[in-house]
This record gives C-alpha cells, structure tokens and sequence, in this order.
C-alpha cells in the first residue's frame, strides 16, 4: 500500500505536547497528517523510554495516533559500528509497537570509509527480521553526489527512500527538491521518494510560510505520493510566530492524500469529550446491549438516558484519555482514565463488539475516585 499524504517526525515525545498522547493524537489529525514517525531507537539502544520511571513513552501515542486512523512508523539513528545489534534492536521496537513502517536515519557516521558492509549487515538483517511485506524506508541526505554514503546497499532493501530536502541558507526548496529526484536517478536502487521538508530554525535561518508552501506545491506536481517534515517539537514550539510555519502546512491539503478510517475506540473517546449523549449513542447499533458489573441494558433508548446521567452526575464536564486500545474486525478492548469535576477514573477498561463498525455489545467498567 502506497504511502500517501503529509507526515511529521517526533524526536523526543515530552518535547511533543507535553508528552500527552491524546493532544499530540488530536493536533496531527487536526493537521490531516496520515503518518507520524516517532524515534525509536538510537543505535543499539531503545528510545524514548523513561528509564526512572522504567516507561515506554511511545505505546500511548501510537494508540492514540491509530485511534484516529494516523499511521505510525518509527525511525531509528544508526551509527553502523554495531549493525547487527542495531538491527536487533529496530526488529524487537517494530514488533513490540506494532509499526505501519520504519524509518533508518543514516547520516554522517556513514560516510566514513568502509561502512558499506555495515549497511550490507544492517538491512540484510532487518529486512530479514521484520518480513519482505514490511515497509522500510532510508532517511538521509538530499544529495548523493555530496554525500558519499553506501546508496544502494541502504536503497536495495527499501520500499521508500525519505531524502533530508533541507533548504538551510536558501529559500529555493522547489529547486532543491528537483535536483534530489534528478541526483536520485542516478543510483542503481531508486524506490520511490517521499521527502522531507524543512520547518525549523538552525544557525539563523529559518524557512519561510511561502518556503513550505512551495515545497509542497513542488512535491505533488513531481508526482510525490506523501511528503515530511522536521520536526514536531521545532515547528510547535520554537519557530516565530508560534505555529505559523505549523498551521501552513496542517492547512494545505494534500489531494489523495490523509489516514485511514478514524478506529471505534477513537470515535468514542471523541464522543465522550464532546459530552454530546447523541452523538456517543450514534456509535451504537439499534439493540445494542450496553453491560456494567450492576445491571443490563438493551436499547438506544436505554443506552442515551444512561449517557445523559453519565454526563450530567457522574462525570461531568470529564475529559477522557484512550490509553491503549486492542483487536480488530468484530472486537476492541481499550483502556482509558477521565478527570472530571465530581472524580477521576483511572481504571476504565471496555469491551467493544462490533457489527458494520458500529457497537452492539458493550461491557463498561471504571471506578470514579
């Protein structure tokens, strides 16, 4: 399946939104991204994990990304002096997380000399670890006649090669952009391209809201299929004036281009925020049955008057978090906390069977605190 429409890197996640899984969620699907890649690992190591706390930081923002129908895929930095373990490591986080794909940022470290056998040993071992239908991409500079890097021992074993079209000192990302594809001609191994764009500051230099226009513009007229940018924390939070840069690209919309279908568990977190017992209720099927530990209900008659109480007395003005979902075709399970004025909950844990992507058994546990 081709890769289609807008992406964003993430680096360090508590960078990201204040590190809140749902609010990273809710920006990138305001923004019409269909993909995000969230580092993984660097080098033989796993990262974005909280070793104090001993917390894996990128299950809860996966799930909240594919909740709402976003793509995830990893990315991780390679150094090449230990390719068979830095292998290692990118097979055992892509399982672990269940990645849509994966992304290898191979930069300077590879343009020392004799690292093609490294590169060789890195993707014969990934590609074998992670399967022949997996998608893998290499990330890297945006010119090859500038930076001599093993190429084709990376590009023979991906489905997509994701260049760095960073236009730092200029503001020509168009022209840039069409020497990368001319340049990438050249080499034996040519996947398809999806670049990545600039948005953010370095040295002084900043790209412009007609920079990033451009370089969109320019990718789809070159036949493109998707586009990135680096990076998250940087667009957010450091460029000037705040989000500028950010609301250019989240509005600009790329034609066949966003995520798949918003998941069940999605819908219904949104609906719950939206303290909307209509809109909640329209997630259900006609004869839905609706159970909790005290009693049964069958209905959407029954069903709504418990969600008008549900609102109004026993968590209201509540704000919901999907902390992890599970299951697919005719089945979900999800866990989710909610504050709320009258309480929180922090064990809220459902059962979903579905009919048509509509609910028709629902068994509803939580505890309000």
């Amino acid at each position: 399946m081709t890769l289609k429409g807008k992406g964003f890197y993430i680096w360090k996640i508590p960078d990201c939104e204040g590190g809140d899984a749902n609010k990273i969620a809710n920006v990138a699907k305001a923004a019409g991204l269909s993909h995000v890649l969230i580092k993984i690992a660097d080098g033989i190591y796993t990262y974005n994990y909280d070793w104090n706390k001993r917390v894996d930081l990128v299950p809860p923002v996966a799930n909240a990304l594919r909740a709402r129908g976003i793509q995830v895929w990893g990315w991780q930095f390679v150094y090449g002096s230990y390719p068979s373990k830095e292998a290692d490591i990118a097979i055992k986080r892509i399982k672990e997380l269940n990645l849509d794909g994966f992304a290898i940022d191979a930069e300077h470290h590879y343009r020392e000399s004799g690292k093609a056998a490294a590169a060789k040993t890195y993707m014969r071992e990934l590609r074998g670890g992670v399967g022949n239908n997996f998608p893998l991409a290499l990330s890297s500079y945006r010119f090859p006649s500038l930076h001599p890097i093993p190429w084709n021992e990376f590009l023979e074993k991906c489905d997509y090669n994701m260049p760095q079209v960073y236009w730092m000192g200029a503001h020509n990302p168009g022209a840039q952009l069409a020497r990368t594809l001319n340049e990438f001609e050249s080499l034996k191994y040519r996947p398809p391209i999806i670049p990545t764009g600039a948005a953010f500051t370095e040295h002084g230099w900043t790209p412009t809201t007609q920079d990033v226009e451009e370089f969109l513009i320019t990718a789809q007229s070159l036949n493109l299929s998707a586009a990135n940018f680096w990076e998250w924390w940087n667009t957010r939070e450091v460029l000037s004036p705040k989000h500028k840069i950010w609301d250019v690209i989240a509005e600009y919309e790329w034609d066949g281009g966003g995520g798949g279908p918003q998941d069940i568990t999605g819908k219904y977190i949104e609906a719950l925020n939206s303290h909307d017992y209509n809109k909640v209720v329209d997630l259900y099927t006609d004869e839905a049955v609706h159970v909790t530990s005290e009693r049964t209900i069958v209905g959407k008659g029954k069903i709504r008057a418990w969600y008008r109480n549900f609102f109004s007395s026993l968590l209201p003005n509540g704000t919901f978090t999907l902390t992890s979902f599970s299951g697919s075709d005719n089945s979900r399970h999800l866990s989710w906390t909610a504050r709320s004025s009258a309480g929180n909950v922090n064990d809220g844990n459902d059962t979903f069977g579905l009919i048509d992507d509509k609910i028709t058994y629902h068994y509803l546990h939580y505890t309000v605190i």
